[in-house]
């Protein structure tokens, strides 16, 4: 066993796009990113909750992994790690990330994560192989950390908070459709049920992506509505909900893997993006 092993199944990408989202919630929520040390447990909480989560993912779909050609080469797949290894790392991180969180953050802080993992896992993980539908469920948990981000700073959920999931809930949906999209031969041949899967003329997943990219551009808009981002924000967001649909318009259009990448890597940009705007929204406010 060894240390890039667990890396495989700790889905270190997904970790660090996680942990985006709860700094944004916590900066939104505060303005700034202190205390620091609250703000740096955060982080790394949500990572060893998000990463235990991601190797108990790993576990349940090891046999299906081995059949597919994205992750044909995780330890849990090629059986360098033993399920019982898989098992004791999964589930002391994602307890440890929450334990963390709840005593040094808040209880709320800590629930948050404990939950996230638990639909992850226990939820959304063996709809994949039930319903085309689990994308959406999926999205929920997806959408919980810029809640734990807001917690962490405030210590409750107000109507701000909820915006973020509504952002992060749509936006999930073009995002994980590009990558069924271009993965919907390895998703088949693993038995899932994802929608580019079983639409197999793609009409419903075209429709898909469109409604949910379309979506986001009002919502996305709504923290300047309610007061807690200002202009720099404003027209930010516009460009960049723009770029969105018009990146998901284009694979509409084209219908190809290659455009189906391309809505993928607007998807990565969109969410750190978003972060860099209300941070320099905050920092011209308090400048101005």
């Amino acid at each position: 066993m060894r240390i890039a092993d667990f890396l495989t199944i700790s889905k270190p990408k997904i970790g660090i796009m996680v942990a985006v989202t709860a700094a944004m919630g916590y900066f939104l929520a505060s303005g700034s990113f202190a205390p620091f040390d609250r703000f740096i447990v955060l982080l790394l909480g949500t990572f060893l909750s998000g990463a235990g989560a991601s190797a108990l993912n790993a576990y349940l779909e090891r046999e299906v992994d081995q059949k597919m050609e994205r992750t044909k080469n995780r330890a849990s797949a090629q059986g360098t790690l033993t399920p019982t290894a898989i098992i004791l790392y999964g589930t002391i991180s994602t307890v440890a990330g929450s334990v963390l969180l709840a005593s040094y953050v808040n209880l709320l802080t800590g629930f948050l994560a404990l939950l996230t993992a638990f639909l992850y896992v226990l939820v959304y993980t063996p709809l994949k192989r039930i319903t085309w539908l689990n994308t959406s469920v999926g999205a929920i948990p997806g959408a919980l950390p810029p809640l734990g981000g807001w917690a962490a700073a405030t210590g409750n959920l107000e109507l701000p908070a909820w915006i973020l999931f509504a952002i992060l809930f749509l936006w999930q949906h073009p995002h994980f459709y590009a990558i069924a999209w271009i993965y919907r031969d390895d998703y088949r041949r693993g038995g899932f049920q994802m929608l580019p899967v079983v639409d197999t003329d793609g009409r419903r997943t075209f429709r898909q992506v469109l409604f949910y990219s379309s979506l986001l551009i009002p919502v996305s808009l709504l923290p300047f509505t309610l007061g807690v981002a200002g202009s720099i924000y404003l027209y930010g967001a516009l460009l960049a909900g723009g770029a969105f649909l018009a990146a998901s318009a284009f694979f509409v259009i084209s219908q190809t893997t290659k455009e189906a990448r391309n809505l993928l890597f607007a998807s990565l940009v969109y969410l750190p993006f978003l972060l860099l705007l209300v941070v320099a929204d905050s920092q011209f406010a308090f400048a101005g």
